[in-house]
């Protein structure tokens, strides 16, 4: 049986008013429902961070991965670790609800009882929450939000534009959303998100001159604390993408640039220096080591909910590293203590977006409707219904891809079919 958020809480009343015993996730979902979001003010800066929404503005479902294959130095340490060694590894009591959200242990019995994750219309109201307490809180997004879906596809990615707007986005960087070509990127980014939201990202440039295409970087102050956010783009876009989207831009780590980036905003008196990057964690985790003088990293790019930032050496000292997830199941929230000039503690909590805990915003839920009412009849059309569990989110296999290469061997009458290890995509319970 699935429930919305009304029904749960008026179960979890029900219960408690009659003397009712719940089984012991119902009663860890109970007593959780009032601490989840509950996350005391730490510091003078903060940073709410989102990435890789893939245009999924609705609740969902979605599983974690129960393969995250790790190569080399990176076997056995984050973010390839799974299930019960990831608990392990952060200290995540296993039958919790931070334990569902950040594994795939006992899912579809968990996800029957905490219900689905994400929606804009929920995380709008917890992103609401958390600036309440968090006075100039900025909310930074790591990009392949406007593309993911077939409504985005059909609006040209204004759907998600609008609903970042409306969330409070302050600063981005992207990937997928080059899949709608150059041309849109700049109409949007020189047009609706003028003034109101700052497209960031320093690696990416003119095929001709090398100039940049978008801003490097942005300083804003916060309590009186001058704070760079640095924007990297996707790397390899123009590989793992059609190059004809953005035929006269380059791409590429930058590390060098990075690093002369980095000193720059010092100069100008930047006390907190922070990455909003779409690299992957691995990659991150190597440019940490490789450049100095940044705070944090905020990455994105592999959907790895990573439950605590990962601390990395290096010759100027030690930058934080973390990942927000995906599919609007996480906001990252890391709050810094400045003093004197620098970064003197900080805190981090990755919180899971659990539907069912979170009333709906109404000006989003207002937003999300009118721009699904010109393609409801065919969203809301049913193709299946499922007898097992579906998901598309380890790098090696997934039911979902099961589906898809059945299917192709049926339809071309093929012996063999191959599916890439794409690793996204929503999950789908029995029923």
């Amino acid at each position: 049986m699935d429930m919305n958020r009304r029904e749960f809480l008026q179960l979890l009343a029900i219960a408690s008013a009659g003397g009712f015993l719940l089984n012991s996730n119902q009663s860890h979902a109970a007593s959780d429902a009032s601490r989840m979001y509950d996350l005391r003010r730490y510091g003078n800066v903060s940073l709410l961070h989102i990435t890789d929404s893939h245009a999924q503005l609705n609740p969902m479902y979605f599983r974690e991965p129960e393969i995250n294959l790790g190569v080399g130095a990176m076997s056995g340490q984050p973010p390839h670790l799974v299930g019960n060694a990831l608990l392990k590894r952060f200290g995540v009591k296993r039958g919790s609800p931070e334990a569902h959200a950040y594994t795939s242990l006992d899912y579809v019995e968990a996800a029957r009882t905490y219900g689905k994750v994400g929606g804009f219309a929920h995380l709008a109201t917890l992103v609401k929450q958390i600036r309440a307490s968090r006075p100039g809180a900025l909310l930074l997004d790591g990009g392949d939000t406007w593309q993911g879906s077939g409504q985005a596809l059909w609006t040209k990615g204004q759907d998600m534009i609008d609903a970042c707007l409306e969330l409070g986005v302050d600063v981005m960087t992207m990937h997928f959303e080059c899949m709608y070509g150059a041309q849109r990127i700049k109409e949007a980014e020189e047009g609706v998100l003028s003034g109101r939201m700052d497209v960031v990202a320093q690696n990416v440039k003119t095929n001709d001159f090398g100039d940049p295409v978008f801003k490097p970087y942005v300083i804003k102050e916060m309590n009186g604390v001058p704070v760079a956010i640095i924007g990297q783009a996707f790397p390899y876009s123009v590989i793992a993408n059609p190059r004809y989207f953005v035929p006269e831009w380059s791409y590429g780590i930058q590390e060098e640039n990075l690093q002369l980036t980095i000193d720059e905003v010092r100069k100008k008196g930047a006390q907190v220096v922070v990455l909003l990057s779409h690299n992957g964690m691995d990659v991150d985790l190597k440019l940490a080591s490789r450049v100095s003088g940044l705070d944090a990293i905020l990455g994105g790019h592999t959907h790895d909910g990573i439950p605590a930032p990962i601390p990395v050496k290096n010759r100027g000292g030690v930058t934080l590293v973390t990942n927000a997830g995906s599919n609007g199941k996480f906001l990252g929230v890391l709050d810094f203590e400045v003093k004197g000039g620098k970064v003197a503690g900080f805190r981090y909590k990755l919180l899971p977006v659990f539907a069912n805990l979170l009333e709906a915003d109404s000006g989003m839920t207002a937003l999300i409707q009118r721009h699904r009412a010109p393609y409801a009849s065919k969203l809301d059309e049913r193709l299946a219904t499922t007898d097992g569990l579906l998901y598309r989110r380890g790098n090696f296999n997934g039911s979902f891809d099961q589906v898809i290469l059945d299917a192709l061997m049926k339809e071309k009458d093929a012996p063999i079919a191959f599916s890439p290890g794409f690793r996204w995509g929503t999950s789908l319970l029995p029923g």
